[in-house]
């Protein structure tokens, strides 16, 4: 048996502010998307992070109409695949086929769907592209096997604090039909929610970043105005 080893750390001190996922997120088996596996994933659209970033992915879903200005902003930035946000609520059937379609067309390796998207919603964004649809559970009262039948093709759970008893359910849920149906879930603020989330069932993990810009900034601004 190969001995386990500690992973050598390469960085540089322009390069020293990374935002890293929290270090829990690495238990997650995670999910292969098209030959990369994905453990963590980062919620924000903020270009400054996103660049700055260690996550393997990034989720860009925000509470707006999508804008293909913003995905290619995020596009440009990202390293790592992005996952694209093409609405579900307000913006829904073949709007969001269209923004699924310009999505793929700008580099998305899968789209996200709000959790009111309709099983009509999620089939003709199927025929309109060809990357992956995760569609957004946000509780238990909704037909997991029409959206799987409808063309989804992976669950974002996000229950809030509630995210682990929800991952648990789906997994249940879906039981011996759909034993490894690909999960992402929300992590929760602190290592023991994500250790919880992983442990219910959970694929790959996202985590956010608010308020990192501003963080940062403000710690370095304190260290010149020091120096």
């Amino acid at each position: 048996m190969v001995k386990k080893r500690e992973i050598p750390d390469l960085s540089s001190e322009l390069r020293s502010d990374i935002v890293e996922s929290p270090k829990s997120i690495r238990d997650a088996p995670g999910i292969r998307i098209y030959g990369k596996v994905i453990k963590s994933i980062i919620y924000t659209t903020d270009v400054a992070v996103i660049a700055n970033s260690n996550a393997d992915a990034v989720f860009a879903v925000y509470p707006w109409t999508p804008n293909t200005k913003i995905l290619e902003a995020v596009s440009t930035a990202s390293k790592v695949p992005v996952l694209a946000g093409i609405g579900g609520g307000l913006t829904k059937g073949l709007r969001s086929a269209t923004n699924g379609f310009f999505a793929e067309e700008g580099g998305a390796q899968g789209v996200v769907l709000n959790s009111p998207a309709t099983d009509e919603t999620i089939a003709s964004v199927r025929e309109a592209i060809d990357v992956p649809i995760i569609y957004t559970v946000t509780n238990d009262q909704i037909d997991l096997f029409k959206k799987i039948e409808a063309g989804a093709s992976a669950f974002n759970v996000a229950g809030g604090k509630k995210t682990s008893e929800l991952v648990r359910w789906v997994v249940e849920e879906l039981g011996d039909e759909h034993p490894n149906f690909p999960i992402i879930a929300s992590g929760g603020k602190t290592d023991e929610q994500i250790t919880e989330t992983i442990e219910a069932g959970a694929h790959a993990i996202t985590f956010a970043a608010n308020g990192i810009t501003e963080a940062t900034f403000k710690k370095k601004m304190a260290g010149y105005r020091k120096d």
